[in-house]
């Protein structure tokens, strides 16, 4: 195939990828959102409702080692194409039970499980596959287009759904899903994981790797890229610390605040409305030049957001002016999330081998959603027992301190050598004036 051939057909990729993922999220999310309702109109129970969440997280957390693997080894096409057909018939296995005898609990939470496994395979794969699908000038383009699709899921599918809820009946609704999922596999169908890809071709009577010794030899990868593994230790410690975020806002502004709920929500749309703007931007600006320093720059910005939560819990604020001041800290938070995450993906997907990246994005997925959970209970626990400012703030500090020295001098040079290079120029120059 000709280069200008193969750039068409990236481009063609670009777009189909990104109307894929905002099907795929905006089914999920409607689901989620009408599931949710079901359950707590159902049933009343909070311990039901979290059922269903650890429905969501634990299987994702036991299955994404073996996703790794599985789209390091076998077809990448083949794999999201089985994922998302395992979706449709999931999501048609709760239409049938529905209609023949009307949803269960136990078929919901099966059925989110059953999702939740098959989204992990799906989500893996596609992030190994980016740098098959495009061009290498491309990969940030292909990263804001599909963080845009999830913010355009993130605004809409909760006032959708809210109007779905009212009006048409769950079989209705699993019907619509289910033709949407079935869309996103014809999609899928007409892309060629292979455009650009650099993987090993595998030679006949090689010996094969068992899955454990693929996994080490990831693991065995990793160590010899001390830059993903700071990365990687970063994400770690934002997600365990950002459970102070996480817990905090939502208990702050409705328990503390006695926020509106309309006004609630107007905070959160707005967080989204900031990642929509940023991934737009990011979608036609240029590559970022040096994006584990940008990177740094925007976690230490994340966290001073994270303490600003508390400022109105030690000044207090009238209520129109508290409104505003959430909603403007919790859209750049959302700017700042994606200059922070599109960057540092671009450079993981440039910087990891096509042979490896399945795994080492499940290790980070694995590793992250492992973490998540616990930083949760930890941080329930201690909103009950201590002052909420002083967690927000102490958590704020100490994620600052993991980033100056996870994302050290050093380490940023290593990642970005031609800094250096660009130093020594700005100092020649003023040497020369």
């Amino acid at each position: 195939m000709s280069e200008t051939m193969k750039l068409k057909r990236a481009t063609y990729h670009l777009w189909t990828f990104t109307i894929s993922k905002l099907i795929a999220s905006f089914g999920a999310q409607v689901y989620a959102f009408a599931v949710s309702f079901y359950i707590l109109q159902l049933t009343g129970s909070a311990t039901s409702f979290a059922t269903n969440l650890i429905c969501s997280i634990l299987p994702r957390t036991l299955v994404a080692p073996f996703a790794g693997y599985v789209a390091d080894r076998y077809s990448r096409k083949t794999i999201v194409i089985t994922a998302q057909i395992a979706s449709t018939l999931a999501i048609g296995g709760l239409l049938a039970v529905s209609v023949a005898s009307g949803i269960s609990l136990v078929a919901i939470y099966i059925t989110t499980a059953i999702l939740a496994v098959t989204s992990t395979f799906s989500g893996v794969t596609f992030s190994s596959s980016i740098t098959g699908l495009v061009d290498e000038a491309r990969i940030q383009k292909a990263m804001s287009l599909n963080q845009m699709s999830i913010s355009f899921a993130a605004i809409g599918s909760p006032a959708i759904a809210g109007v779905l809820y009212g009006t048409v009946t769950m079989p209705v609704f699993l019907m619509m899903y289910m033709s949407a999922s079935m869309i996103a596999v014809l999609l899928e169908s007409t892309m060629n994981f292979k455009l650009f890809a650099r993987r090993k071709e595998v030679v006949e009577g090689e010996p094969k790797e068992s899955m454990l010794q693929s996994m080490k030899a990831g693991l065995s990868y990793l160590r010899l890229q001390p830059v993903v593994m700071a990365i990687i230790w970063i994400s770690l410690f934002i997600n365990f610390l950002f459970g102070a975020f996480m817990v905090g806002y939502s208990f702050i502004l409705i328990e503390k605040m006695k926020m509106a709920p309309e006004h609630f929500g107007f905070t959160e749309g707005a967080f989204a409305v900031g990642m929509l703007l940023m991934s737009i931007y990011l979608s036609i600006r240029k590559e970022v030049k040096f994006p584990l320093l940008v990177g740094k720059r925007g976690i230490i910005g994340m966290s001073l957001i994270m303490s600003g939560i508390a400022f109105p819990l030690i000044i207090a604020m009238p209520y129109p002016g508290m409104v505003v001041y959430y909603a403007t800290l919790m859209f750049s938070f959302g700017l700042i999330q994606i200059i922070v995450n599109t960057p540092m993906m671009v450079m993981m997907q440039k910087m990891i081998d096509d042979d490896y990246k399945g795994r080492v994005f499940s290790i980070l997925e694995t590793m992250a959603m492992a973490l998540m959970p616990l930083g949760m209970v930890l941080y329930g626990f201690l909103y009950d027992v201590l002052p909420a400012q002083w967690i927000l703030i102490v958590s704020s500090l100490l994620l600052i301190g993991v980033v100056l020295v996870l994302a050290r001098p050093s380490v940023v040079r290593m990642a970005h050598p031609e800094l250096d290079k660009t130093k020594i120029l700005k100092t020649k120059m003023v040497q020369e004036q």
